[in-house]
């Protein structure tokens, strides 16, 4: 999508702001704890009043450039539309067609489709905050690999992790904001919990991480731990990103969460951090908040 008709369409259904922590209390049992050729894609987009637009896509090179959309960027169809929810008043859906994608964008405005479930989770082969071979220790195949290479580079620098929550299906992401809304309503509990089918948990590609003895797990006093700087320095040479920024809040919905890390591709994370950007901002899909 061209950055002129996607502003112009994200202006049409402006995102109201959520700050909150998408990787941490989603999760019950956590403490206040995708390189492809070129290829251009389309964004199918359903409006409240149910009418179905698409606009090719394109990716922001450098200022004033656009390039070709990857074959992995978010594309959506309209006939995975309709039963996805969006966090945003009056908002349009928009539901991507290619979830399996490395580089799906998965947040506010984009959501994955109601029955999606990635097709190749394992267990990664690293510490955990927990003993239970369960749900939320699965990623998918390549992140895994990625994350294993993540975790042992770490070591070599001194530097000890350990997983808090990485896959959460849609069902249980369902459970988890439904339980939130019975307890603190439905708008309070969107200020800290994604609305099912847009958290990154359910792309099978993200987790949160802690130091391996647990302490500031999914907490904001994990910022300043050394296991939050090697994370922040060194995460984009194993093909991670730290997903939720500092001052990218109103980009990402998200407050800042240096315990969040999103697998991309060693390519894509290195120009994403080295530019000290957002994927919105990567993929050109930067929200109007106005």
């Amino acid at each position: 999508m061209n950055k002129s008709s996607l502003t112009a369409l994200l202006l049409a259904s402006s995102l109201a702001l959520f700050t909150g922590c998408e990787g941490s209390k989603n999760d019950p049992s956590a403490k206040p704890a995708d390189t492809a050729a070129p290829a251009q894609n389309n964004v199918s987009t359903t409006t409240p009043n149910g009418n179905s637009t698409s606009t090719p896509g394109s990716v922001a090179t450098s200022p004033g450039t656009t390039s070709p959309a990857p074959a992995t960027t978010p594309t959506g169809s309209a006939s995975n539309t309709g039963k996805t929810t969006d966090p945003g008043k009056g908002a349009a859906n928009q539901v991507v067609a290619e979830p399996e994608s490395i580089s799906v964008l998965v947040n506010k405005q984009f959501a994955l489709p109601e029955k999606y479930e990635p097709s190749d989770l394992v267990y990664p082969d690293v510490p955990f905050t927990f003993k239970e071979k369960i749900e939320k220790r699965k990623m998918r195949k390549e992140a895994a690999a990625a994350l294993e290479k993540l975790f042992a580079g770490a070591k070599k620098d001194g530097i000890y992790l350990a997983g808090v929550s990485a896959y959460r299906s849609h069902a249980t992401q369902k459970t988890v904001f439904n339980n939130y809304v019975k307890t603190d309503g439905e708008e309070k509990a969107k200020t800290y919990s994604a609305v099912p089918g847009h958290s990154e948990h359910e792309t099978g590609l993200a987790i949160d991480v802690s130091g391996s003895d647990g302490k500031c797990a999914a907490q904001d006093c994990f910022g300043g731990t050394k296991e939050a700087e090697w994370l922040a320095k060194h995460s984009a040479e194993y093909g991670f990103i730290i997903r939720y920024l500092k001052g990218k809040e109103s980009i990402t919905g998200y407050q800042y969460e240096p315990w969040h890390i999103r697998y991309v591709g060693t390519q894509m994370a290195k120009e994403i951090a080295s530019k000290g950007i957002t994927l919105e901002e990567y993929l050109n899909a930067v929200p109007a908040t106005k």
